[in-house]
């Protein structure tokens, strides 16, 4: 029987499932759509994909480095619960050491662990644990040198924060050092010159409003703004910034005196960027026991 988009649809919306998860349930029961909603069922798919609307915005990053690749992995879940549960920590260690052979996020959702693809697994856990979970970003770095650091761990290699520091030159502890450094300051580049352009106009112009509104002549105006652009980068670069282990020194003088350069960063974070749904808890209670 050939499956339609529109049998596809219907099954989409009646099970809550994935696309290619009910177009293949259609296809493994011949179009049946009873039968394909069992399907899902016994797959656990249908289940997992009611979660799927939920907000996951906890959960651990995990980081792995072999040889001059490192890896760092954001996988999420709804509490921070989960991220102490052992299975969800064993799941993660594993999809980070999968991570390591591929090149992007959506490589590593199709990569193969013990017989079923990530995503796959992810699935899984969702039904087992009962919590929406996604592999939400992945970053890798190269260079001779790869350093790695995690901030409030929750297991070896998992925590809140993961950091990932790639030299050229140096070794392993300079590059934890730095990588450390980052862990606590966040910066937003590495230089000024792979600084996000639209935030350096964003910040010159408003430098700009601040001394015109002192009345001073525009030459004494331009000098201001270069001198308070100089700060500037030296609070939002890597390489500027004052070295938390020596702030007599930028963190680029010190790779210098090192004899290493640094290659780049990574800095993730659980769940940032992720607008989360405030929830009030005892309303909530009294909202059930109201009604």
């Amino acid at each position: 029987m050939a499956i339609t988009a529109a049998m596809v649809k219907e099954l989409r919306e009646t099970s809550g499932a994935g696309m290619m998860d009910a177009k293949k349930a259609l296809v493994e029961n011949n179009g049946d759509m009873e039968a394909s909603i069992d399907w899902l069922r016994t797959k656990g798919l249908a289940k997992a994909a009611k979660k799927s609307g939920r907000t996951a915005a906890e959960g651990l990053i995990g980081v792995a480095v072999s040889g001059n690749v490192g890896v760092a992995v954001e996988v999420n879940s709804e509490t921070d619960f989960v991220g102490k549960n052992a299975d969800f920590q064993g799941m993660v260690t594993s999809i980070v050491g999968a991570a390591v052979n591929v090149a992007d996020v959506d490589a590593l959702k199709a990569a193969d662990l013990g017989g079923k693809t990530v995503e796959e697994t992810v699935t899984a856990a969702i039904v087992t644990i009962g919590e929406n979970m996604s592999v939400r970003r992945m970053a890798r770095v190269e260079g001779d040198v790869v350093g790695s650091y995690i901030h409030t761990a929750a297991a070896e290699n998992l925590g809140r924060i993961g950091v990932l520091v790639a030299l050229k030159g140096g070794d392993e502890a300079l590059a934890k050092q730095i990588a450390m450094h980052v862990a606590a300051t966040d910066p937003a580049s590495l230089s000024e010159d792979d600084l996000d352009q639209a935030i350096v106009e964003r910040e010159k112009n408003v430098l700009t409003e601040q001394a015109r509104a002192s009345g001073k002549p525009d030459a004494v105006i331009e000098k201001m703004i270069v001198g308070r652009m100089k700060k500037f980068f030296a609070e939002v670069t890597l390489v500027n910034q004052p070295f938390v282990m020596n702030p007599d020194i930028t963190v680029g003088q010190a790779a210098t005196d090192a004899g290493a350069e640094i290659v780049s960063f990574v800095r993730l974070e659980v769940g940032d960027g992720i607008e989360k749904k405030e929830e009030d808890f005892a309303a909530e209670v009294a909202k059930t026991m109201g009604g």
